[in-house]
């Protein structure tokens, strides 16, 4: 009769683990419709799988490609996250192996003499071969969940992956384009230092002839000199900016090295509206939000630990004090076990997993907004940056009209006496000044695009890019 009292509990309980359910997650403030900075991009629906295409192929630079697919295939960065997506799936076979029955095949020998030795009973030994069986059925979800929250991880990992893989793409495309507008820079700055050398010559001829003071070559040879100050920052900077590039691709930069080429790239214009995705498709948000799912799936488990355990063993095989005789049907020996546990008491153990677990949430929930956040941020960012860089272009092509103009003017008039050096100098450093400004603008509107690109998750359209 007592046997029988168990039945309804053990039903009770099967009943009790189908009734338990995940957390609900708290509700979000729903993200903007459209964009402040132009009301023709919107969002859309999660497509993280989306395939994000080749962007950098719109720019049209073979070099680009090249460093880019390198930087693929060698970069430290996306080599440690590819391990940790790696360690992550194992870990996913990990949880689901523990929903499954463990069987163990094992033998042993046991020699013991009598429990009183004061009988002279003789030592025997006992010879045993079998099988073990173990099974713990997942009544309330615990196995499950912890498998659910691997998985969710594992997808977080993958996420992560996608995210490492675009910025590493976006960095190198930065660092080549920073690195080309350098050399036009540098080229402009050197063929200033040239002008400069000579209005040097010629005022030194002048100065021979008696028709200037020293106080005019000094002058020259104070720009001469800055400007040659200036053309050596811009080498400086290249290095950097090689040594940095060289590292993005996995090459030590003792060993890689980037040679001057003309400035060809094509500055891709991304289409107003297309990326309609712009959440959908980040994969730093894909992963805040299966880390969000995880610590829910993690919570349903500390909760679990509240319920009753259910544990189903059993073993069979043989037992045989001669060896010869172990594999005798006689010799067989089987057992079946059924074990209940029902927690009572624990000193708060469990009370305090299910803090940790909520804990856990909540820091994953503000993650996952904060990176919502930032998504719309940086899209914004970049919107206005690039309609603002293009105005801006505008005006500083107007300025340098108006420079080069002016040193022309100022250059002929020099050299028939009509105007003092001073104004020379002073329309010379005005061009050089307007002429590297608008390769700033220039510059910022190709980072500026390849950060836009990055804010968006990836290319645009059904070709990743290539419209």
């Amino acid at each position: 009769m007592k046997k029988m009292t168990l039945i309804p509990l053990v039903a009770a309980l099967l009943l009790a683990g189908c009734a338990t359910a995940l957390p609900e997650l708290p509700a979000e403030p729903p993200p903007p419709a459209q964009f402040k900075e132009d009301a023709r991009w919107t969002t859309a629906a999660p497509a993280e799988a989306r395939d994000r295409g080749e962007w950098w192929r719109a720019f049209g630079d073979p070099q680009l490609e090249a460093l880019v697919q390198r930087a693929a295939e060698a970069n430290t960065s996306v080599r440690e996250a590819a391990a940790r997506v790696a360690q992550a799936r194992a870990l996913v076979r990990a949880a689901n192996a523990q929903r499954l029955p463990q069987v163990d095949l094992g033998a042993a020998v046991d020699r013991a003499a009598g429990a009183n030795s004061a009988t002279g009973a003789a030592p025997a030994t006992l010879y045993q071969a079998g099988v073990q069986f173990a099974y713990e059925p997942d009544l309330f979800g615990r196995a499950s969940g912890r498998r659910d929250a691997a998985t969710l991880d594992a997808q977080a990992r993958e996420a992560l992956l996608q995210s490492t893989r675009l910025a590493v793409q976006a960095e190198t495309a930065q660092a080549y384009l920073a690195l080309r507008a350098l050399d036009v820079e540098r080229a402009l700055v050197r063929e200033t230092v040239e002008a400069y050398a000579g209005t040097l010559r010629l005022t030194q001829r002048r100065y021979e002839a008696g028709d200037v003071a020293e106080l005019d070559v000094a002058r020259v040879e104070t720009e001469v000199a800055a400007t040659e100050a200036q053309a050596l920052a811009l080498d400086r900077q290249r290095a950097a900016l090689e040594h940095a590039l060289a590292v993005l691709v996995g090459a030590a930069a003792s060993d890689f090295s980037l040679p001057v080429a003309p400035w060809a790239t094509a500055l891709p214009t991304i289409p107003a509206g297309v990326p309609a995705t712009v959440l959908a498709r980040r994969p730093d948000v894909a992963a805040a939000q299966a880390s969000l799912l995880a610590a829910q799936a993690r919570l349903g488990v500390a909760e679990a630990a509240w319920f009753p355990g259910i544990a189903l063993t059993g073993a069979g095989g043989f037992a045989s004090a001669d060896l010869g005789d172990l594999f005798r049907w006689s010799a067989r020996a089987w057992s079946v076990g059924a074990l209940l546990s029902l927690p009572i008491f624990d000193g708060g153990r469990r009370k305090a997993g299910v803090e940790d677990a909520k804990a856990q949430l909540d820091a994953a929930l503000a993650n996952h907004r904060a990176q919502v956040l930032v998504a719309f941020r940086e899209v914004e960012d970049q919107l206005s940056a690039l309609r603002l860089l293009h105005e801006q272009s505008l005006a500083q092509a107007r300025a340098v009209d108006a420079a080069l103009r002016a040193t022309r003017l100022s250059d002929a008039r020099y050299r028939n006496g009509l105007v003092s050096q001073l104004e020379l100098l002073d329309a010379r450093r005005s061009e050089l000044r307007n002429r590297r400004q608008a390769l700033q603008v220039r510059s910022a509107q190709f980072q500026a695009t390849v950060s836009l690109v990055k804010a968006l998750g990836g290319g645009w359209g059904e070709s990743g890019g290539r419209s």
